[in-house]
C-alpha cells in the first residue's frame, strides 16, 4: 500500500501531477490517495521531500540494475505447436541481445519438452530455460506465472518478452506485479537506448492516434508484450548449437486452483487472414458495399484474402474477422494492396510489417503513401476495374 508521511509532505503537488491514475491528490495541504492507485510509484519517484512509500517495497534494492542481465523470451508452446510469434520474438530478442552483447534465451514451460528446444536454439536462443511438469500440460495463470516468476528471481533477466496473445495477455501482466515491476502490453517496435542499455518499447497511445515510446530506466526485469506478425522471424539454422538449462519448480508452486476439465479447438471462421500471402484491404474510400465486392474479385483472382479497415467495419460493410488494425487483427503477408484507406495509425500497425504495401487513394497526401512501397493516386473505381481486367487478360494468355 501506499504510505504518506504527512509531517514530511508539503503539499507541493507533483505527486498529483505525476500521477496517470487520478489517484493522489493534494487536499488542505497534505496528499491524499484513493481506490485508483496502482502503486506504479511514479509518486514516490517524483516526491522530492521522500513523504511518499510504498508498503512492502525496498525501492533502494531495486535500484540497484547492475544484477540483472540477459534478454528472456517466453516460448509459447501449446497443443504440440510453437505458437509463431516465439518465433518472431526470438528474431527482434536476437537484435535486442547483440546490441548490448548479453545471451538471448528462450523460457519453454511444458509438460513434454521433446525437441522444442532445439528448435528455439535454430531460431537464435542462445540458451533455453526448461520447465517439463505434467501440472503444465493445461495452461494456467497461477501455474505458469508462478514458474515464470520463480525462473526470473533466480536468474534476473534484464529483459523479458512474450506474445500478445491470449495467453501473454492472461498471466504475464501477473508476472510483472508479482516482480514489483511495469509492463509494456502490445508493443509494435522494440529498441535498445544508447545512454543506459534500457528497453524502448513503442505502442500506440490514446486510442492509436500517437505511438509512445516508453522507457523503463529504475526497474528490473523489463518486460513487454509485443504483438503478432508486427516482427520478422529469423531464418531457422538447424546446425545452430545452444544450451539446454533444465529447471525445477518447487511442487506447491505448480498447484492451480483452477482445473482445465476440457479443451475444444474453435472452429475457424473462414477468414485466414494471418496464413494469407496477398490480402486486398478496403476503407472508406469504397463508399459501401458494392466497393467490397470489387475488393473481393480482385482478392479471389490472386487467390488472396479479403480485409477491411475499422471505418468500412464500423460502417457495417464487411463484418469485424476481416478488420485489420490496432483493435483488428495483425497481419504480415508479402502484398498488402490498400484501396481507399488513408492511412490511420490505428491502421497501420497492423498491416507495416507486410513485405510489399500497394496503396491506391485519391488523395496524394493521405498517410497511407508513407509506408507503401507502390503508390496510386487516382479513384479506386477507375482503377480496380482496369487491374482486374488486365489480371484476367494475363491469365487467360
Amino acid at each position: 500500500m501506499l504510505l504518506i508521511d504527512i509531517d514530511a509532505c508539503i503539499g507541493c503537488g507533483l505527486c498529483e501531477a505525476n500521477c496517470a491514475f487520478d489517484a493522489i491528490h493534494v487536499v488542505d495541504g497534505i496528499a491524499e490517495v484513493n481506490e485508483n492507485c496502482t502503486l506504479c510509484g511514479a509518486c514516490v519517484d517524483s516526491c522530492e521531500v521522500g513523504a511518499l512509500k510504498i508498503e512492502g517495497i525496498d525501492r533502494e534494492e531495486k535500484d540497484d540494475l547492475s544484477t540483472w542481465s540477459g534478454i528472456w523470451v517466453y516460448a509459447e508452446y501449446r497443443h504440440g505447436r510453437i505458437a509463431p510469434v516465439t518465433h518472431e520474438l526470438l528474431g527482434v530478442g536476437r537484435k535486442l541481445a547483440d546490441l548490448k552483447k548479453v545471451p538471448l534465451s528462450a523460457v519453454l514451460l511444458t509438460d513434454k519438452a521433446g525437441d522444442v528446444p532445439a528448435q528455439l536454439v535454430s531460431y537464435g536462443a542462445d540458451k533455453v530455460y526448461v520447465v517439463e511438469d505434467q501440472t503444465l500440460a493445461q495452461f494456467t495463470d497461477e501455474a505458469y506465472g508462478n514458474a515464470l516468476e520463480d525462473l526470473a528471481r533466480q536468474y534476473k533477466p534484464e529483459v523479458i518478452l512474450a506474445g500478445a496473445t491470449a495467453i501473454g495477455r492472461s498471466f504475464i501482466p501477473r508476472v510483472a506485479t508479482s516482480l514489483k515491476t511495469g509492463l509494456t502490453a502490445d508493443c509494435t517496435q522494440l529498441d535498445i537506448q544508447q545512454e543506459d542499455g534500457a528497453l524502448l518499447q513503442t505502442r500506440p497511445a490514446f486510442g492509436g492516434n500517437i505511438m509512445a515510446t516508453i522507457a523503463s530506466s529504475k526497474t528490473r526485469p523489463q518486460m513487454a508484450t509485443v504483438r503478432p506478425l508486427v516482427m520478422k522471424a529469423n531464418v531457422p539454422d538447424p546446425a545452430r548449437q545452444g544450451e539446454v538449462i533444465h529447471c525445477t519448480i518447487a511442487p506447491e508452486r505448480l498447484v492451480s486452483r483452477v482445473k482445465v476439465r476440457n479443451f475444444v479447438a474453435l472452429e475457424g471462421d473462414q477468414v485466414n487472414l494471418n496464413e494469407a500471402d496477398i490480402v486486398v484491404s478496403g476503407g472508406r474510400g469504397l463508399d459501401g458495399e458494392k466497393g467490397f465486392q470489387l475488393i473481393a474479385e480482385l482478392a479471389q483472382l490472386l487467390d488472396g484474402a479479403v480485409a477491411a479497415s475499422r471505418a468500412a467495419v464500423d460502417s457495417g460493410w464487411m463484418p469485424y474477422p476481416h478488420q485489420v488494425g490496432q483493435t483488428g487483427k495483425t497481419v504480415s503477408p508479402k502484398v498488402y494492396i490498400a484501396c481507399g484507406i488513408s492511412g490511420a495509425i490505428q491502421h497501420l500497425v497492423g498491416m507495416q510489417s507486410s513485405d510489399t504495401i500497394v496503396a491506391i487513394n485519391r488523395d496524394p497526401h493521405a498517410p497511407i503513401f508513407d509506408v507503401a512501397t507502390y503508390g496510386v493516386v487516382g479513384d479506386v473505381f477507375e482503377i480496380l476495374p482496369k487491374l482486374i481486367e488486365k489480371i484476367k487478360q494475363a491469365r487467360s494468355a
